[in-house]
């Protein structure tokens, strides 16, 4: 029996376009290592981590465009953005300055 499924071109080109992302930015910090939240009907951000504490996301079309690029890249992917994984991000003043604005409503 033929296989029916092809793959999708463009989802095929998006997840190879994200995969150089996130392997430049792996290089960049000395390693990475990379989380995927569902977004809805927005796609699904991928939140990296390097190695060095520095961090950034990427958002993906869909779900499985971000399991495919996290999959080419051969980052490390965790399940949930928590324990020693988010305790490795590093957050400077900027960071701060915007967390505490998000409170007081600015």
């Amino acid at each position: 029996m033929a296989d029916t499924q092809q793959a999708d071109p463009k989802a095929e080109q998006k997840a190879a376009r994200l995969a150089k992302q996130i392997t430049t930015f792996a290089k960049a910090h000395g390693g990475a290592e990379g989380q995927i939240a569902y977004l809805g009907e927005r796609g699904a951000r991928i939140v990296l981590v390097g190695e060095d504490g520095d961090w950034g996301d990427l958002v993906a079309p869909s779900y499985d465009i971000a399991e495919k690029a996290v999959e080419k890249a051969g980052i490390t992917r965790h399940e949930s953005f928590d324990g020693e994984f988010a305790a490795k991000v590093e957050t400077g003043p900027y960071e701060w300055k915007r967390m505490a604005g998000i409170q007081i409503g600015g």
